[in-house]
Protein backbone atom coordinates (compact mmCIF):
# COMPACT_ATOMS: atom_id res chain seq x y z
CA UNK A 1 0.00 0.00 0.00
CA UNK A 2 2.31 2.23 0.48
CA UNK A 3 4.73 1.66 -2.37
CA UNK A 4 1.49 2.55 -4.52
CA UNK A 5 1.38 6.01 -2.41
CA UNK A 6 4.50 6.86 -2.56
CA UNK A 7 4.16 5.93 -6.84
CA UNK A 8 0.93 8.18 -7.11
CA UNK A 9 2.30 11.14 -5.01
CA UNK A 10 5.86 10.93 -7.36
CA UNK A 11 3.50 11.08 -10.71
CA UNK A 12 1.68 14.02 -9.17
CA UNK A 13 5.01 15.98 -8.26
CA UNK A 14 6.41 15.18 -11.66
CA UNK A 15 3.33 16.32 -13.48
CA UNK A 16 3.09 19.31 -11.41
CA UNK A 17 7.36 19.93 -11.88
CA UNK A 18 6.68 19.10 -15.62
CA UNK A 19 3.82 21.81 -16.11
CA UNK A 20 5.98 24.55 -13.81
CA UNK A 21 9.31 23.53 -16.87
CA UNK A 22 6.57 24.33 -19.74
CA UNK A 23 4.99 27.15 -18.24
CA UNK A 24 8.83 28.99 -17.73
CA UNK A 25 10.59 28.00 -20.69
CA UNK A 26 7.65 27.49 -23.26
CA UNK A 27 6.99 31.19 -24.18
CA UNK A 28 2.82 31.45 -25.63
CA UNK A 29 3.68 34.82 -27.96
CA UNK A 30 7.14 37.30 -28.05
CA UNK A 31 6.71 40.58 -29.28
CA UNK A 32 6.96 44.45 -28.92
CA UNK A 33 5.01 47.15 -27.61
CA UNK A 34 5.17 50.87 -27.40
CA UNK A 35 3.20 53.81 -25.86
CA UNK A 36 3.45 56.11 -22.57
CA UNK A 37 4.80 54.44 -19.72
CA UNK A 38 1.63 55.44 -17.00
CA UNK A 39 1.91 52.98 -14.05
CA UNK A 40 5.13 51.01 -12.78
CA UNK A 41 4.89 49.70 -9.08
CA UNK A 42 5.83 47.09 -6.54
CA UNK A 43 3.20 45.96 -5.63
CA UNK A 44 1.02 43.09 -3.47
CA UNK A 45 0.50 41.94 0.05
CA UNK A 46 1.76 38.90 0.69
CA UNK A 47 3.93 38.31 -2.41
CA UNK A 48 5.80 41.73 -3.74
CA UNK A 49 5.31 41.74 -7.54
CA UNK A 50 6.31 44.53 -10.27
CA UNK A 51 3.88 45.30 -12.24
CA UNK A 52 2.78 48.27 -14.83
CA UNK A 53 0.68 49.57 -17.47
CA UNK A 54 1.22 51.31 -20.72
CA UNK A 55 -1.63 53.47 -22.51
CA UNK A 56 -1.43 52.95 -26.54
CA UNK A 57 -3.91 55.10 -27.11
CA UNK A 58 -6.44 57.53 -25.88
CA UNK A 59 -9.22 54.92 -24.48
CA UNK A 60 -8.75 52.74 -21.75
CA UNK A 61 -9.33 49.75 -23.55
CA UNK A 62 -5.64 50.12 -24.97
CA UNK A 63 -3.57 49.81 -21.99
CA UNK A 64 -1.34 47.17 -22.16
CA UNK A 65 -0.60 45.82 -18.37
CA UNK A 66 2.23 43.59 -17.96
CA UNK A 67 5.02 42.04 -15.13
CA UNK A 68 8.71 42.30 -14.93
CA UNK A 69 10.35 39.52 -12.71
CA UNK A 70 12.70 40.25 -9.91
CA UNK A 71 15.66 38.86 -11.67
CA UNK A 72 15.58 41.49 -14.31
CA UNK A 73 16.75 44.01 -11.87
CA UNK A 74 18.42 46.32 -15.13
CA UNK A 75 14.69 46.49 -16.25
CA UNK A 76 13.19 47.16 -13.23
CA UNK A 77 15.21 50.43 -12.83
CA UNK A 78 14.94 51.57 -16.27
CA UNK A 79 11.18 51.72 -16.10
CA UNK A 80 11.21 53.34 -12.88
CA UNK A 81 13.64 56.03 -14.88
CA UNK A 82 11.07 56.32 -17.33
CA UNK A 83 7.73 56.86 -15.90
CA UNK A 84 5.26 59.16 -17.69
CA UNK A 85 7.65 58.87 -20.79
CA UNK A 86 7.14 56.85 -23.86
CA UNK A 87 9.10 53.57 -24.34
CA UNK A 88 8.88 50.21 -26.45
CA UNK A 89 8.68 47.16 -24.56
CA UNK A 90 10.21 43.44 -25.62
CA UNK A 91 7.85 41.04 -24.20
CA UNK A 92 7.10 37.15 -23.59
CA UNK A 93 3.54 36.00 -22.86
CA UNK A 94 3.67 32.76 -20.94
CA UNK A 95 0.70 30.19 -20.75
CA UNK A 96 0.06 31.26 -17.26
CA UNK A 97 1.51 32.56 -14.66
CA UNK A 98 2.34 31.97 -10.60
CA UNK A 99 1.79 34.36 -7.47
CA UNK A 100 5.19 34.54 -7.37
CA UNK A 101 5.80 36.03 -10.96
CA UNK A 102 3.34 38.62 -11.41
CA UNK A 103 -0.14 39.46 -11.85
CA UNK A 104 -0.30 39.07 -15.98
CA UNK A 105 0.92 36.59 -18.34
CA UNK A 106 2.94 39.15 -20.02
CA UNK A 107 6.22 39.47 -18.70
CA UNK A 108 8.49 42.24 -20.27
CA UNK A 109 12.32 41.41 -20.66
CA UNK A 110 13.72 44.79 -22.23
CA UNK A 111 12.86 48.38 -22.33
CA UNK A 112 13.55 51.17 -24.72
CA UNK A 113 13.23 54.97 -24.36
CA UNK A 114 11.68 56.02 -27.61
CA UNK A 115 10.51 59.51 -28.93
CA UNK A 116 6.56 60.03 -28.89
CA UNK A 117 5.13 59.79 -32.72
CA UNK A 118 2.86 62.76 -31.33
CA UNK A 119 5.41 65.10 -30.54
CA UNK A 120 5.05 67.80 -33.65
CA UNK A 121 8.95 68.29 -33.97
CA UNK A 122 8.37 71.85 -35.86
CA UNK A 123 8.45 73.58 -32.27
CA UNK A 124 11.38 72.57 -31.42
Amino acid sequence: MKKILFIILGALLALYLFYMAFVYFVPYSEGTRAGELIQFSHRGVMVKTWEGQISQGISGAQIFSFSVLDQDADVIEKLKEYQGGYVKVTYVERYASFIIWGETKFFVTDVEKENSPHFNRQYE
